[in-house]
């Protein structure tokens, strides 16, 4: 956001040894595409409704409207979540008011549990597997937006330090998952 945070501190930054993925082999099935609806991050009290977003013409990613900082947004161009690949998910860190929907992104853990809500009415669970802190100079586009061949899920915010001179935030917190579990609907 353009104003820098407005609360009473700042935002947690992921500890360095939470950076390094762990390596899984518990690879599940991928499911077929559905669009996203809701993500759930209990350990960090997020409930939020999921937007699609695209492009802006310079070719990063959109990001929701500043009008719901509560909001979050899935690239709807790109994998959804449960499907094979890396599916990316972005929200805003604060707004001009305080604190947005993913405030507390780096305060997570690996092994914290991620669930995305799905328009086939399956809940997909993933699993943190690292958080970490990028430079905006130093961000791994292949790494955090390369193709995976297993259900990978992707949080993204803004981080680091504010510059308000720079137009923003310095770095990007963010967090690799994958998925580990479905909750099929109930009826």
């Amino acid at each position: 956001m353009a104003e820098g945070v407005r609360a009473p501190e700042p935002p947690p930054r992921p500890a360095a040894a939470q950076a390094q993925k762990a390596v899984h082999t518990n690879a599940l099935p991928p499911l077929p595409p559905s669009r996203p609806l809701q993500i759930r991050i209990p350990a960090i009290q997020v409930d939020a409704p999921l937007v699609g977003l695209g492009l802006v013409p310079n070719g990063s990613l959109d990001v929701p409207p500043a009008t719901d900082p509560w909001l979050a947004g899935w690239y709807e161009q790109g994998v959804t979540p449960g499907s094979t690949g890396t599916a990316v998910t972005i929200g805003h860190l604060d707004s001009a008011t305080g604190p947005a929907v993913f405030y507390q992104l780096g305060a997570l853990r690996r092994g914290d549990v991620i669930e995305v809500d799905r328009e086939d009415g399956r809940t997909a669970v993933f699993t943190v597997d690292g958080v970490a802190l990028y430079g905006a100079d130093a961000f791994p586009d292949a790494q955090v937006y390369g193709n995976s061949d297993r259900p990978e899920l992707r949080v993204i915010t803004c981080g680091g330090a504010y510059s308000r001179s720079a137009g923003g935030y310095l770095a990007n917190t963010v967090v690799y998952a994958q998925l580990s579990g479905v909750r099929e609907a109930t009826t």
